[in-house]
């Protein structure tokens, strides 16, 4: 994959700007994963000639912390719980009605750059299993049969 020159650039700051701290590359990794909305290996060789730190570390970092992607996510990344009180709730067949409808597996995002469908652990709303979270906003006890009016309410939001 070949990086743009503005986002070498862009990478490269972000590792000057914490050049001089005790163990930055956390701060370096979650500062390019917020800009970029990923970390791709090319990424990850830049910050490895900016730090020092080998890319086999780096890569490690990233892969070890879920909150770092290796790949794009998509503009609503719907977090379907399946921790233990979801999960006794049926949470499983709202992630698969989630992946049969946007034709997608947890992990993957659509053709459309629109959604990404991941598989999270408890998301703290136990009470409100089961739960799903989709760029911060908690969607309570969700069954199979409301998550098409959960897509169809994002997809609203993209054409108004």
């Amino acid at each position: 994959m070949k990086i743009r020159s503005e986002v070498i650039q862009g990478v490269r700051d972000i590792c000057a700007a914490h050049k001089g701290e005790p163990s930055p590359l956390m701060m370096i990794l979650s500062d390019i994963q917020h800009k970029y909305g990923y970390i791709p290996l090319e990424v990850q060789a830049i910050v490895s000639e900016e730090t020092g730190v080998p890319v086999a570390e780096i890569y490690g970092v990233v892969t070890f912390y879920a909150f770092f992607s290796l790949t794009p996510k998509g503009k609503y990344v719907i977090g379907v719980c399946l921790g233990t009180a979801c999960y006794v709730k049926n949470s499983q067949a709202v992630i698969d009605k989630f992946s049969q409808l946007l034709k997608i597996e947890p992990g993957q995002t659509s053709e459309d750059g629109l959604f990404t469908i991941e598989a999270v652990r408890c998301i703290g709303a136990c009470a409100l299993a089961p739960a799903v979270q989709i760029n911060g906003k908690v969607y309570p006890m969700v069954t199979p049969d409301k998550v098409e009016g959960i897509i169809n309410e994002i997809r609203s939001q993209e054409v108004a």
